[in-house]
């Protein structure tokens, strides 16, 4: 196997100082992932201003919500938002500054899950997590001031795929749906990873020896066999009709590209509003790793217009 490292060259120029260099987390060894996981833990909280209230609301071992309520309760919409890690790693810490912002700037409640890790706890452990905070948001929705009916759930990464199989089981039990699915970068299809010969393209960020990694210990299994359960890995869904409108963004070189597209194009033939945002010569959470840059700012300001009007007061607006 020939190894093909990605140049440079092939990153957009804004983006090329930040990633040059940029290592892939270190997930492999369980050595390394207690490591990442200790680190993550000396992270502070980020002071949130005096607009935004905080709080944390425990609901079981290793599952928690993390509520982010703008000043004056918000506009009765509400996010229940997924942190990535590969399902290895990562804690909802890592999203609270932009947690603070999209409650600020959209006006609407956010609660940020914390959910447990493979391979210590594989599927469906944490999509239950994701399951029982969704429940306790659905629960004390009125209490909060929030409309069950212009939640959305959203994610990014492994995050971005708890999201989307968390929506395709509440439609199938039933119940409050969510009213969009806003997925960045989502980590869908266990079948790149059984694809080695990816393993020979050194992806900037996450790779897919990571990503064999991430979905080996998730699924207790090699990956792209038979008998993965549903809502596992989401692109093996076959109907996808009657799920909530979604936007999915992606670059065009990280490793979940073809994967993202593909969702993307199924939900649309199966007539589900869907909005997909490729951008260019971006690489895999590019949109957290170089926020700075315009480049960011544009892709994020493009999806946070989009979730804005599917969770706005006025119904009649949602999918303009």
């Amino acid at each position: 196997m020939v190894t093909r490292r990605l140049t440079p060259d092939v990153l957009d120029p804004q983006l090329r100082r930040t990633f040059r260099f940029f290592p892939n987390p270190p997930v492999r060894h369980g050595w390394q992932r207690r490591l990442t996981r200790a680190a993550l833990t000396l992270l502070p909280n980020p002071e949130t201003p005096p607009d935004v209230r905080y709080e944390r609301v425990d609901l079981g071992p290793g599952t928690a919500a993390h509520v982010f309520t703008p000043a004056g309760g918000g506009n009765g919409g509400a996010l229940l938002w997924l942190h990535g890690g590969g399902m290895l790693i990562g804690a909802a810490v890592q999203d609270q500054a932009r947690c603070t912002s999209i409650a600020r700037e959209l006006g609407i409640t956010v609660v940020s899950a914390d959910y447990r890790l493979a391979p210590e706890h594989p599927f469906p452990a944490p999509l239950d997590d994701c399951h029982t905070v969704w429940r306790w948001l659905v629960a004390h929705a009125a209490e909060r001031g929030i409309d069950p009916a212009r939640v959305a759930v959203g994610g990014q990464s492994a995050g971005g795929g708890l999201a989307a199989g968390l929506v395709q089981r509440l439609h199938d039990e039933g119940g409050p749906q969510p009213a969009a699915q806003w997925l960045f970068c989502p980590m869908l299809d266990d079948r790149t990873a059984a694809n080695r010969e990816l393993d020979a393209v050194r992806h900037f960020v996450w790779n897919n020896s990571s990503n064999h990694a991430g979905w080996r210990a998730y699924l207790g299994q090699e990956p792209g066999g038979d008998g993965v359960a549903p809502y596992a890995a989401p692109a093996r869904r076959a109907d996808l009709s009657g799920l909530p409108p979604a936007w999915i963004g992606t670059g065009d070189i990280e490793l979940f590209f073809a994967e993202d597209r593909d969702y993307a194009q199924a939900l649309t033939a199966a007539g589900v509003d869907c909005t997909l945002d490729v951008v260019p010569g971006a690489p895999h959470g590019f949109e957290s790793l170089a926020a700075s840059t315009d480049l960011a700012r544009r892709y994020v300001a493009r999806s946070r217009d989009w979730l804005a009007r599917q969770v706005a007061p006025d119904p009649g607006t949602a999918g303009a």
